[in-house]
């Protein structure tokens, strides 16, 4: 039996390990971001229900509801629109490191394995290195960028092995601007002329901004590593 034949159905294992995972996630956005089968509204209305538990039910609540893809804006408009702009910022922030918590972990323990076997030990070993060096920095930037959603950025980490505190301390520090800004807009749903809208919407365009300008950095020093490399 050659060597071929030995790797290539565990290389197709996990190929397919990961394809399944990917498959279930997608089916998840599509269910949840797409065909709204859950009304945020019922849920907003259940867990003010709960009185003054309400803050800390709503995070665990959102926490678990933004790790399957239910949009991160309404889950924080919510808050705002319970709460207030300043303890649903806190509410906001709460429920996204334990977004990143929980897809950081089912990540790693689903996709962890596979990613390393097909990545190779010698590229494995320096994607390692290069997230003991910044992966902290990497998860702060990627919240910053607009378009990407969090819930698949933390699946994503997670396969690749970021640290779980990297990923709760990086998405503290990187989602609080975004928190803010849907909090606040939540907050102000009754009066979109409020100051505090307008300021809302400066910080939104700062991060914008930011982020882009993160992303083109980014992605200018990956393709640097790669001509050096090959080189």
């Amino acid at each position: 039996m050659s060597v071929v034949d030995v790797v290539n159905p565990n290389r197709r294992a996990h190929i397919v390990r990961l394809v399944l995972l990917a498959g279930f996630l997608l089916g998840l956005w599509y269910l949840i971001g797409v065909a709204r089968i859950l009304d945020i509204t019922d849920i907003r209305d259940a867990v003010a229900s709960t009185g003054p538990a309400a803050p800390l039910v709503y995070v665990a609540v959102s926490a678990l509801l933004g790790s399957v893809f239910v949009p991160g804006p309404l889950l924080a408009a919510g808050s705002g629109l319970l709460f207030g702009p300043v303890l649903g910022t806190f509410v906001t922030l709460g429920a996204t490191v334990g977004t990143a918590t929980i897809a950081g972990i089912a990540g790693r323990r689903a996709g962890r394995d596979s990613t390393r076997a097909l990545l190779g030990a010698e590229r494995a070993d320096r994607i390692d290195a290069l997230i003991a060096r910044g992966g902290l920095w990497a998860v702060v930037g990627q919240k910053f960028v607009p378009g990407i959603s969090d819930a698949a950025a933390s699946y994503a980490f997670g396969a690749f092995g970021v640290p779980l505190w990297q990923m709760m301390i990086g998405a503290f520090i990187g989602s609080a601007p975004r928190a803010f800004v849907y909090t606040a807009l939540g907050a102000s749903v009754g009066d979109l002329s409020s100051p505090l809208v307008y300021v809302a919407i400066a910080v939104w365009c700062m991060t914008a901004v930011i982020g882009a300008f993160a992303a083109h950095r980014g992605y200018r020093g990956w393709r640097a590593g790669r001509t050096d490399s090959a080189e």
